[in-house]
């Protein structure tokens, strides 16, 4: 093992050591399921705000979007940053305080349980449809944190794939099942600082190695469309392709996913002081807007490098971005080749990786087994467990979750993004336009509330595997269209159907009043 392999090492186990020991000490305040599920709402604003994007930016701020940048420039990664950038502004300024104060004054500690108590559905419909929508859709955004492990490891050390996932999930299960809510937020705040800090070390690295900020933007402009945020670089032909209208809003309609994020809306709902959430909305705008920025261009400088002579090229496949995926990995392992003391800067990116994926992963795990412990077998199923019962519970639906987590990412060439994406639309569509609606308008029902979450899933699944496919003006991301058939449903649905009763309006309307 070289001098470089084990400066990053060291970095990594220092890091991963202190996860560790911030997962037993938030096992200390972890008394019962509130606690692991909520963390007793009792967050601040900085660690609301930084947590909720770093379980939020996950394994691809720092793999996925550069990955796409160094691909085919800037018009998909940069569009795709803009709508992420304006849904999580807007999520923040009209979800949080209406559902932090809806929340607390339903008692609900899930997401599914907010719509059960929100509509009085008496036969847990709107439950375990939302609950088996987190288990559907998080199982697969879960494995895209194991796939983003194993490419790491396996591209810096060349350790097997597989086992490199494993190990990670292992860890990230580790302190999850530990600590809980609590520990899974307080590690994202730490994560968040550790992924900005790689982001920055990195991207002035990349800009000195490829000459400076002109040669960057040089090298990049000899790649026809590469710089165009109304064109893409196509690798297969070597020219450029127009980025027409569709295109745009299927990567911008990103932003649509915010406001159906189980891991992100429950840290709206945990916040201790709802009149805080004005600066937590500040932070974290600012942080999105800037991490996502940086991670876009650095992928352009990466290119850059490519075009220089100073990277080899990380295009195998001319049609996947799956191994451009690996540029930060590759960088780092660049960094750590001038010593020991570069190694451990190096091995402080790698960190910032895993951070990446860990933050998102363990938010995953804790929305996952709070749907099954809580939602399927006590409300569901009308299972009555004990506060320890109900803990054991929810922590071996964590390790089975990992499990199938990692059985879905076994095949190497998974690409980050393309599974994120994926999940994205699932809970944007199911639980986006409900949640909106539960929140904005008081004539919603159950019965609109259930149409709009199953036509929402099942247009996600129509328009992926049927209509996409067909390209063209169809090739639109799956989550713009089944957003809005969705909000479709609710409206139709809930004007045909009996009006909520006086008991559910008058909470509406309580709540309203502190909004």
């Amino acid at each position: 093992m070289t001098a470089a392999q084990i400066g990053i090492i060291v970095s990594i186990v220092v890091y991963l050591a202190g996860m560790l020991v911030v997962g037993f000490l938030a096992s200390r305040k972890t008394k019962d399921v509130g606690d692991f599920y909520l963390g007793g709402r009792k967050l601040g604003p900085f660690v609301t705000a930084m947590s909720a994007e770093a379980s939020d930016m996950s394994s691809y701020l720092l793999m996925g979007v550069p990955g796409l940048a160094y691909f085919s420039g800037i018009a998909d990664a940069g569009w795709t940053a803009i709508g992420l950038a304006v849904g999580t502004y807007l999520n923040w300024l009209f979800t949080a305080k209406r559902l932090r104060n809806y929340t607390a004054k339903l008692d609900a500690i899930t997401l599914p349980e907010y719509f059960k108590k929100r509509f009085n559905d008496k036969n847990n419909i709107t439950l375990l449809i939302g609950a088996l929508a987190i288990i559907i859709f998080f199982i697969p955004y879960t494995a895209s944190g194991f796939a983003a492990c194993g490419k790491l490891f396996a591209q810096l050390f060349g350790v097997n794939y597989q086992l490199a996932m494993i190990v990670s999930a292992i860890i990230i299960v580790g302190y999850t099942t530990t600590g809980g809510f609590l520990a899974a937020s307080t590690t994202d705040f730490i994560q968040s600082i550790v992924m900005s800090i790689a982001l920055i070390i990195v991207l002035f690295y990349g800009i000195n190695q490829a000459g400076g900020m002109d040669a960057v933007i040089s090298n990049a402009n000899q790649l026809q469309g590469y710089l165009d945020m109304n064109a893409t670089f196509n690798n297969a032909t070597n020219s450029g392709d127009p980025y027409g209208l569709f295109n745009k809003i299927t990567m911008f309609c990103w932003g649509l996913g915010y406001f159906g994020m189980p891991h992100i809306l429950l840290r709206f709902m945990a916040i201790e002081n709802p009149d805080k959430l004005k600066l937590s909305r500040r932070v974290a705008s600012v942080w999105v807007v800037i991490s996502l920025g940086v991670a876009t261009f650095l992928g352009v400088v990466g290119r850059a490098m490519t075009q220089a002579g100073v990277l080899d090229s990380l295009i195998e496949d001319p049609t996947s971005s799956s191994k451009a995926e690996t540029l930060i990995v590759v960088l780092a392992d660049h960094i750590s080749q001038y010593g020991f003391a570069y190694a451990l800067i190096g091995g402080l990116i790698i960190a910032g990786i895993l951070a990446s994926t860990m933050s998102t992963a363990d938010s995953q795990l804790i929305a996952a087994s709070s749907a099954v412990s809580e939602n399927i077998i006590q409300d569901v199923f009308k299972v009555k467990l004990s506060e320890t019962a109900a803990m054991l519970t929810a922590r071996l639906t964590l390790v089975i979750v990992a499990v199938l987590g990692v059985v879905i990412a076994w095949d190497p060439s998974s690409s980050v993004f393309n599974i994120v994406s994926f999940a994205w639309a699932g809970f944007g569509a199911v639980f986006g336009p409900a949640m909106l609606m539960s929140l904005f308008w008081k004539r919603t029902n159950m019965y609109g509330t259930v149409a709009g979450m199953i036509s929402g899933m099942a247009m996600v699944f129509i328009w992926k595997y049927g209509v996409r496919p067909l390209g063209g003006a169809w090739n639109l991301y799956e989550l713009a269209p089944a957003f809005l058939v969705a909000l479709i449903f609710i409206v139709v649905v809930s004007l045909v159907t009996p009006a909520p009763d006086e008991e559910i309006t008058k909470v509406y309307d309580e709540v309203m009043k502190k909004a």
